[in-house]
């Protein structure tokens, strides 16, 4: 199994990071996006979207990172990462969906911003960022995790870019129970961490 990546992504990220927790083994193939190695067409050949992060399980090509936490956990059957039962199920997809949305032009645009230099109005998708950070708050205020009682792929696909938003200048100071839920996914065993680089809100750490 190998999975296609760039330490600096965060979609890619949530893959390395899902496939730890569950123990799964894998060779991980950095690609070189600033060589454009994500538009060559050996690449394109595996994801014609030319991004990452790929999952290649001996020869199936899997893209997009929600994609492939739910084939990892379809392939592992772990129904207690991506339950089974229609309610369940539901739930967890309502935070893919969040995770494709608000996530990617809240959180994640910001850190584009700062980290790759995306030409993305800043105050507007920081603006956005505080919005979805003041439901999550809401929501994790009465509850451990997103979806379940338990972890699920939900909780792997949401963190990444949550726990390195300050990275976009979205300060996480006045989210105490968002804080408490990055660092209970910190505790999973298997967990690995996201690279932080010194940008936005870290550039004096």
């Amino acid at each position: 199994m190998k999975i296609y990546h760039h330490p600096l992504s965060g979609h890619a990220h949530r893959v390395v990071l899902f496939a730890s927790l569950l123990g799964l083994a894998h060779d991980l193939v950095e690609v070189d996006l600033e060589s454009g190695d994500h538009k060559k067409p050996e690449f394109l050949a595996l994801n014609p979207f030319g991004q990452v992060p790929v999952l290649d399980d001996d020869g199936i090509a899997v893209a997009d990172s929600n994609a492939i936490l739910v084939y990892l956990a379809k392939k592992a059957g772990r129904s207690d990462w991506l339950p089974e039962d229609a309610r369940g199920a539901a739930n967890v997809q309502r935070w893919l969906s969040v995770a494709a949305g608000e996530v990617a032009y809240g959180p994640a645009a910001a850190r584009l911003v700062t980290v790759f230099g995306a030409n993305y109005n800043a105050d507007e998708v920081i603006g956005r960022a505080h919005i979805l950070l003041q439901k999550l708050e809401h929501h994790l205020t009465n509850h451990d995790w997103l979806a379940a009682d338990r972890p699920t792929i939900a909780d792997v696909a949401i963190y990444s870019y949550i726990a390195r938003a300050p990275e976009g200048n979205v300060d996480l100071s006045a989210y105490t129970a968002v804080k408490r839920f990055l660092r209970q996914v910190e505790a999973l065993p298997g967990f690995v961490p996201f690279v932080q680089t010194h940008a936005g809100l870290t550039a004096a750490a």
